[in-house]
This record gives structure tokens, C-alpha cells and sequence, in this order.
């Protein structure tokens, strides 16, 4: 089992930055990829980004390509998602996910099996 607790959210106004964490506890020696989902009010759990547990892969989902960075010390077990210039459409809550299975490019939600509680990120436009 692997535990994930995230925290880092707030309101923010369009444009700004804010950095999400993600405290993993557990089996995370086992883990093969982290990866941080959204999910907009009525909308279904999206992929946003995912790296390997030894951080030498990354993959973005195209929304957030170029804004958005994760990165991940394993030694601390925590993930990061850092995230510039932030548009109304990022509003959401996000979670932290862990995989045993999963490569960073598999994006489907169903690839992970551990999930955080969810932050939720506002964005003012």
C-alpha cells in the first residue's frame, strides 16, 4: 500500500503560480510512476502529468505542456507539480496517484492504483 496526502492548493488569480505537493508514505520503493490528475466541477478525472519514481521520465498532457512541471525526490518521497501561468480552466481539484504498473505515458486513471484526497486548485480570471 502506498499513502498519498496532498496539500498546496488555494485561490489564485489567472496568471499566477502555485506549486502542489504530494507526501507519499508506504510501499513507495515500489512504485514505478507518480502522477498528478484534475478534476473541473462535472467533468470527468483527467491525466495531467506523470514521472517515474527515479524522475528521469516526465509526460504532460498537451493542456499543460510548457506551464506545468513535476518532479519528485525520492529520498523525501514527495512529488511536486509546480504550475505558471495559470488560466481559469486549471480550476479543479487536483490528486496525486501512484502506480506498481504503470509507465509515465499510460495516462488512464485506471493504470493507478493509489490515490491522494485531492487539493483543490481555484483560479480567478
Amino acid at each position: 500500500q502506498v499513502q498519498l496526502v496532498e496539500s498546496g492548493g488555494g485561490l489564485v488569480q489567472a496568471g499566477d503560480s502555485l506549486r502542489l505537493s504530494c507526501a507519499a508514505s508506504g510501499r513507495t520503493s515500489s512504485s514505478r510512476a507518480m502522477a498528478w490528475f484534475r478534476q473541473a466541477p462535472g467533468k470527468e478525472r483527467e491525466f495531467v502529468a506523470a514521472i517515474s519514481w527515479s524522475g528521469s521520465s516526465t509526460y504532460y498532457a498537451d493542456s499543460v505542456k510548457g506551464r506545468f512541471t513535476i518532479s519528485v525526490n525520492n529520498a523525501k518521497n514527495t512529488v511536486w507539480l509546480q504550475m505558471n501561468s495559470l488560466k481559469f480552466e486549471d480550476t479543479a481539484v487536483y490528486y496525486c496517484a501512484a502506480t506498481f504498473r504503470a509507465s509515465v505515458s499510460d495516462t488512464s486513471r485506471g493504470w493507478y492504483d493509489f490515490w491522494g484526497q485531492g487539493t483543490r486548485v481555484t483560479v480567478s480570471s
